[in-house]
């Protein structure tokens, strides 16, 4: 007979982290599609579409070379971290030195992890804006750190927030972290309220982190500001983004980290304990990104446009209350009152089995989330227009019959 095992001993900080909802989710659309049902899905920020073709054409190309075949510098290669200096100065008019402030990471989500290992430790505490993407939150709780949740619809109450906070809190916060366009609610802002955030970190003294993923992709003439933009930004703070959105290039995790040099540097000593630097291929491949394919861009926000047509034009047939987001790849839905009491887990869970459209469950971005979902604009619209028609099949609310004058 076999002695029973020794039960695993975890460290303390994994019973911080609940269930991850979107792996549920994620697990759950797997059994099914196995079992043969056709799923549209809308759960995951997961581009669909092709990475540009001359940037594929490069890695072909330099893939063949086996001085890419060794270890890159950790920081990004020169020639990559100035090509992206080169773009922040001629879209934002932001001058960085690629030397100093610049550093590419293994897709944004890794930086920002690591980054909170270096400006984050056991009793500090970092303001997250709520609803919140979940590596913001857990990147602090997994540094030791505690989270002060603030709900970011009223621009100004944010601020007046963030002011009450490093005003009567103890420990002070030490790091507000920011994200615009917003993941999930697709939240923008102007320019004049990073402003008034500077200001309020310079006055209590306090670090800024700006998450800029969805940078490029705004719609209806409005075009997202960049944190550095603002005189003194890089005084307190620094600005993440990534190639995932944009260049279609989610698989190949590559992202990057620029402003404060001290920063910065802090980033780059956390990493090279503990990784050493992106494919250097990848890297190459970036530089065309950067340097040639603007308009791809350009053809990747029309059809997120388009697609976001789709969805907002569906839900309004159903009878759903719902905002067109200037920005990002997600529309965010608030559940119809008639199933809100169910819970978004529950109700996403219905949507697969009933409508067999998948959804993110508004309660994976916190309890500010919960009674709503997020749909992410990844599917072709023919899929999408499918989906909504399954919506609206099974979940249709009853219009009011408008009378004739």
């Amino acid at each position: 007979m076999s002695e029973p095992s020794t039960p695993v001993r975890l460290a303390e900080r994994m019973s911080q982290l609940p269930d991850y909802l979107f792996g549920q989710i994620n697990a759950l659309r797997q059994k099914k599609r196995r079992e043969g049902m056709d799923l549209i899905d809308m759960s995951m920020g997961n581009p669909i579409d092709p990475t540009p073709q001359p940037i594929v054409d490069k890695l072909v190309e330099v893939v063949q070379d086996r001085r890419n075949h060794r270890y890159s510098v950790s920081e990004g290669i020169f020639n990559l971290r100035n090509e992206l200096a080169k773009y922040y100065l001629a879209r934002f008019d932001v001058v960085l030195n690629p030397d100093e402030e610049i550093i590419f990471t293994i897709g944004s989500k890794e930086g920002f992890s690591h980054l909170c290992l270096a400006l984050i430790g056991p009793g500090d505490t970092a303001i997250v804006p709520a609803p919140a993407y979940p590596i913001h939150s857990y990147s602090v709780i997994l540094a030791g750190g505690n989270i002060v949740r603030l709900r970011i619809e009223d621009d100004e109450a944010f601020c007046r927030d963030v002011a009450r906070v490093c005003s009567n809190h103890t420990p002070a916060p030490k790091v507000v972290f920011l994200n615009y366009p917003h993941n999930p609610t697709g939240k923008c802002v102007e320019l004049e309220f990073f402003r008034e955030m500077v200001r309020l970190a310079k006055r209590y003294d306090f670090i800024i982190v700006h998450d800029f993923a969805y940078s490029r992709i705004t719609y209806d003439g409005y075009q997202a500001p960049s944190f550095l933009e603002v005189e003194g930004a890089k005084e307190v703070g620094c600005e993440f983004g990534t190639m995932s959105k944009a260049f279609n290039m989610a698989g190949w995790r590559i992202g990057y980290a620029m402003g404060n040099r001290h920063i910065i540097q802090a980033l780059g000593r956390i990493k090279g304990y503990y990784d050493y630097g992106i494919f250097q291929a990848i890297q190459i491949a970036s530089i065309i990104a950067l340097r040639d394919c603007q308009e791809y861009v350009e053809q990747q926000v029309e059809v997120y446009r388009r697609r976001r047509a789709v969805i907002l034009d569906g839900l309004e047939q159903s009878g759903w209350e719902v905002e067109s987001p200037r920005g990002g790849m997600f529309v965010w839905v608030k559940i119809p009152e008639r199933w809100c009491d169910e819970g978004s887990f529950a109700f996403t869970l219905r949507l697969m089995d009933e409508a067999h459209v998948v959804v993110s469950p508004g309660a994976g971005f916190g309890p500010e989330g919960e009674g709503y979902l997020r749909m992410a604009l990844v599917e072709n619209e023919k899929r999408l227009r499918q989906g909504m028609r399954s919506l609206r099949a099974a979940f249709s609310i009853q219009l009011p019959v408008k009378k004739a004058l």
